[in-house]
């Protein structure tokens, strides 16, 4: 696992200097606890995967400070340009543990605190990262949703603080990245489902290691709670018994009107208005420059931004920018093109299936492999 060059120096002056460095360091005999929060979903698409954060709680020095990495300001300069490239810094932010708690009761999200299983070296190695990693010179990163984001730091900066101690994972299926995502969008949030999976690239089709799957808080909460540190004096949980600090008290999201529907009544019209002979035009070319266009910004997304998981793109099969021609020419266009794309469908249909992308994919696929065979028809 790769470490930033910040933790390193924060470990290295933990273990090394006098305690009163910068004046971080918590007085070794105060009782001190570290504990891995988790907070539940939100109303907004952001909230949908949880949260992460850390609690550092010292009563005799006053301290119950929460750190998370998830903050961003909207202020920022051509924010939703630097999101939609790749290119936003999110921040670590800290709070106290009140108003971390009164902002999750007003929000209606449940918060499960976990006492990490750390000696007092070990919690203040991880106060004085942390204080560290809040300096404003540290305090930013370059944001990725799958592996450096609120999770992922906070697992990070654990480990750090463990020193020379490894960790001994629960045994899981394997799932890949994509599959992870998809399962809480099912049944309530279908339509973000299927925009994610157009979006998102091959790499999320990487099966994940158990380090790898705690990009979302929740898995990270169940690795936590079933991992082991393992040292040189034996093994121990990663975390003690974890409780619930705050239950939900929010309304359940309703269930979406999922796009498979949509799409398949899209599906239908078409084929029954092909089986009577009758053809327009224009609707085919409509859903063929869609489909173009939406390719076009796949392959933005791809060669134009810095994020990683939208490169190599197998959407691009059937949302293919070659269609822009066909939308073009329509009757007049190559045969070797038409043929090109209905094959290029056949394969993006497999790939669905496979990888079990959203199934609303599956009549979006088969609408536009119809169009186009009727425009072969039409050449005969």
């Amino acid at each position: 696992m790769r470490y930033s060059l910040l933790f390193a120096i924060g470990l290295i002056l933990t273990l090394f200097l006098p305690a009163t460095t910068h004046g971080q360091a918590l007085p070794m005999d105060a009782p001190t606890t570290a504990s891995l929060l988790t907070c539940g979903p939100g109303d907004d698409f952001y909230t949908t995967f949880g949260h992460s954060a850390i609690r550092i709680c010292c009563p005799q020095e006053g301290i119950d400070k929460v750190y998370n990495y998830g903050t961003f300001d909207f202020n920022t300069p051509h924010f939703y340009w630097k999101f939609m490239c790749g290119r936003l810094d999110y921040q670590l932010g800290r709070t106290t543990f009140d108003h971390f708690m009164a902002e999750y009761r007003y929000e209606g999200r449940w918060v499960k605190e976990e006492p990490l299983n750390l000696t007092p070296q070990q919690v203040n190695n991880l106060y004085i990262l942390l204080e560290t990693n809040y300096l404003p010179e540290y305090r930013y990163y370059r944001y990725d949703f799958f592996a450096n984001n609120c999770a992922t730091r906070v697992r990070d900066i654990i480990y750090s603080a463990s020193g020379a101690d490894t960790v001994l994972y629960r045994q899981t299926p394997s799932q890949s990245y994509r599959r992870l995502v998809a399962e809480p969008l099912k049944g309530t949030m279908e339509w973000w489902r299927l925009g994610i999976d157009i979006l998102l690239g091959l790499p999320v089709d990487h099966h994940c290691t158990a380090p790898e799957r705690m990009f979302l808080p929740l898995e990270m909460s169940a690795e936590m709670a079933q991992g082991e540190w393992s040292s040189s004096t034996g093994n121990k949980p990663l975390v003690d018994k974890g409780h619930m600090l705050l239950a939900a008290d929010r309304e359940a999201t309703p269930r979406s009107f999922p796009p498979l529907v949509v799409f398949s009544l899209l599906l239908v019209a078409v084929a029954l208005l092909s089986l009577n002979g009758r053809r327009i035009a224009w609707l085919d070319r409509t859903l063929f420059i869609i489909a173009g266009t939406l390719g076009l910004f796949l392959v933005f997304m791809w060669a134009g931004t810095d994020h990683l998981c939208t490169a190599r793109n197998l959407n691009l099969l059937w949302a293919s920018p070659l269609l822009l021609l066909i939308a073009i020419r329509l009757d007049r266009s190559p045969h070797w093109a038409l043929w090109l794309q209905e094959g290029a469908f056949a394969v993006a249909a497999v790939w669905v299936i496979w990888c079990g992308l959203s199934p609303a994919l599956l009549p979006i696929i088969l609408t536009l492999a119809l169009c186009t065979a009727k425009q072969m028809k039409n050449e005969e």
